[in-house]
């Protein structure tokens, strides 16, 4: 099995740059903590999630090797994914089909649907959703992607943490939230490579990557959070588990209220609308995290310097507005 190496990562860079958008950090609050805060707003990228850097890595390879079929590309997503697909296979003029749950939300298959993207529901998880798309590239040829289980995936997604280092120098620890783990393998992997210490987050009823390290290999989980949309995979990639034994990560869970909470607050503070997988990394912040119990929170230590990656903002945004 491929291991992900800081050289992949560094590859997916060159071959995506002037492709994606370059991540905006923006300092939190300066003085309101013991430690500095800083935020990666990457819900500004390409179609609204860092989903687009592994995207354009995947299929600009396969365009470079002569492997991108004419049937185009399928894929399986809670969404995310699929947008970057589809918005990556238009830029490269082929045809993208997307197999979403029944469940995924409606924002989603609209933006997907305005991708000329062919859109295909099947059942009500991402498991369900991933059969039917092999099956279908078994059937047709076309070139089978994944939403985060591929190292071109995991690479282009960890070129994000290459950004936020030379961003914010002396960086401590990057705070990322944790579905597959595809985002969470690249960044952990360039995270090692600069020295950076990586905080992986999950919802308590979304506990994949936690579950395998705990089995100590990927083991199927239930998939059962208000995160479930962007971070309900039911089984982590070996690449995260792997990537996760280093002294450097830590693997922490967080409830389906404080994550609700932590979105509320970056509504109500700054304005910003994520997805409720965004605000699963700044839920292990928020709050008291000294008076939770022990792997539910990550205290920084008095001027540490932490990034918390905001990695998505495809939601519907009408329940923050209305009165809490």
């Amino acid at each position: 099995m491929h291991t992900l190496a800081y050289a992949d990562v560094k590859t997916a860079a060159d071959r995506i740059a002037g492709h994606i958008r370059p991540v905006t950090v923006a300092p939190a609050d300066p003085g309101t903590e013991p430690y500095e805060l800083h935020l990666a707003l990457e819900l500004m990228q390409h179609t609204g999630s860092f989903k687009a850097r592994g995207a354009q890595n995947f299929l600009l390879a396969h365009r470079e090797r002569g492997t991108l079929p004419a049937a185009g590309v399928t894929i399986a997503s809670g969404g995310n994914a699929g947008l970057a697909c589809a918005w990556a296979a238009r830029r490269q003029g082929v045809g993208a089909t997307v197999f979403l749950p029944a469940t995924a939300p409606r924002v989603k298959v609209d933006k997907l649907r305005a991708l000329d993207a062919d859109v295909r529901l099947v059942g009500t998880e991402y498991a369900e959703a991933l059969a039917a798309c092999e099956a279908f590239a078994a059937g047709t040829g076309a070139l089978a992607s994944h939403a985060y289980d591929h190292p071109l995936i995991a690479a282009g997604a960890g070129t994000l943490l290459d950004e936020i280092h030379e961003r914010i120098p002396g960086l401590d620890t990057v705070v990322v939230a944790v579905g597959g783990g595809g985002l969470f393998a690249g960044v952990a992997t360039a995270a090692r490579h600069h020295g950076i210490r990586t905080v992986a987050v999950e919802p308590e009823n979304c506990r994949a990557l936690d579950a395998a390290l705990r089995a100590g290999h990927p083991v199927d989980v239930t998939v059962d959070s208000v995160a479930s949309d962007a971070l309900g995979a039911r089984r982590a990639t070996s690449l995260a588990v792997n990537a996760a034994h280093d002294d450097a990560v830590h693997s922490l869970l967080v409830t389906d209220a404080d994550i609700v909470r932590a979105r509320r607050a970056l509504w109500d503070d700054r304005r910003l609308a994520v997805e409720h997988a965004a605000a699963t990394a700044l839920a292990a912040l928020a709050g008291r995290t000294g008076d939770r119990p022990a792997g539910t929170g990550y205290r920084p230590a008095p001027g540490e310097k932490v990034c918390v990656v905001l990695c998505g903002a495809n939601t519907d945004p009408t329940d923050l507005a209305q009165p809490h």
